[in-house]
């Protein structure tokens, strides 16, 4: 079991930018220090819900900023980005750390950054499959062209490659944002690992979890390699460390509510086709029962029982939902001080 830290430099009523981006920065360093394996960083664009528009950009000044910590996208919106030049970044992060660097991808919203940033409703409905396997290919390979519906070029060296120096790790990890059955046989059959939401409970997971083996094995990868990718799954969810559960409760439904308000309700179609928001305090309520939000002692019962029940032994937890700069370094030194000490397996 690796828990992490899941930072989505999220502005809270009355905050302003800087503030939010402070934090994520002082998170990065805290969970370091407190000896959390890694931190996953959000990307959004005109909403306050998350003011990080470029989780790579961010990760790698917090790569600059650590020496040990793994950090991760959760995730890069790919039809925001021309796969390349974040096949790019994607390399030369990973050459520069030794490794540290993972991305994650996803397919986004229909937001209005679609339109904005110039991809298109397009990509957001049909383009995914081919940028993720063209990202792919530029990871993978020495040479690269393409000749695809979306992206079309004649083919050009990989530079820098991540094969380079001969005795580096093996390539960047890559999992993929999982919201669909679509989604989740797209990531199977490239034999990716998946990065499953916190609004899902462990029976969903775990059915997720069997629908990528299925789809995995019928795509012809060799079982010793999806064992690999399993392993490396990812589980989105909230943690809060409290004294008492009570405590925990109620310090995130005092704050989260109002941000999910502000935060989700700022989200705009592409197309103006009508959204549908979750009740603010149902939603907090309902991530306070699912996810490592109570004492110690809870919050390792409950992250032990979702890598029982689902397989998936790697955590990212968002810990900034009292947006509160000091109660959240407090979160995550409990987190690794407190609660890792009652998970045998997480170091």
């Amino acid at each position: 079991m690796r828990v992490g830290a899941f930072v989505l430099a999220a502005q809270f009523p009355g905050q302003g930018h800087g503030e939010p981006l402070h934090r994520t920065v002082r998170t990065a360093e805290v969970a370091e220090e407190s000896g959390l394996d890694s931190v996953w960083l959000a990307e959004h664009h005109f909403v306050p819900y998350g003011v990080c528009p470029s989780a790579v950009t961010l990760a790698a000044m917090l790569l600059g900023r650590t020496r040990r910590i793994g950090v991760g996208t959760a995730v890069s919106v790919l039809p925001n980005a021309h796969p390349v030049a974040l096949g790019e970044q994607t390399a030369l992060l990973h050459l520069t750390t030794g490794g540290r660097f993972t991305l994650g991808v996803g397919r986004g919203g229909p937001w209005i950054d679609l339109e904005v940033l110039g991809g298109g409703l397009d990509a957001y409905e049909n383009g995914f499959p081919e940028s993720l396997d063209l990202l792919l290919r530029w990871l993978r390979e020495p040479r690269v062209g393409a000749d695809g519906e979306r992206h079309r070029f004649r083919e050009v060296d990989v530079v820098p490659r991540c094969d380079e120096p001969p005795d580096s790790p093996e390539g960047p990890g890559v999992v993929v944002a999982c919201t669909s059955p679509g989604s989740v046989r797209l990531a199977a059959r490239r034999c990716l690992p998946m990065l499953l939401g916190m609004h899902c409970d462990d029976e969903e997971k775990a059915e997720v979890v069997a629908l990528w083996r299925r789809e995995a094995h019928e795509a012809g990868h060799d079982p010793l390699r999806i064992e690999q990718a399993a392993a490396l799954h990812v589980s989105a969810g909230v943690a809060q460390v409290g004294d008492s559960t009570a405590e925990a409760v109620e310090s995130l439904t005092k704050t989260m509510p109002e941000w999910f308000r502000q935060g989700l309700g700022a989200h705009r179609t592409v197309d103006d086709r009508e959204r549908r928001m979750r009740d603010p305090l149902a939603y907090t309520e309902l991530l306070c029962k699912l996810h490592p939000v109570g004492t110690p002692r809870l919050c390792a019962d409950r992250l032990a029982a979702t890598y029982e029940r689902t397989g998936i032994g790697r955590f990212a937890l968002l810990v900034e939902g009292t947006g509160d700069l000091a109660a959240t370094e407090r979160n995550v030194q409990r987190l690794g001080e407190e609660v890792l000490a009652l998970l045998p397996r997480a170091r």
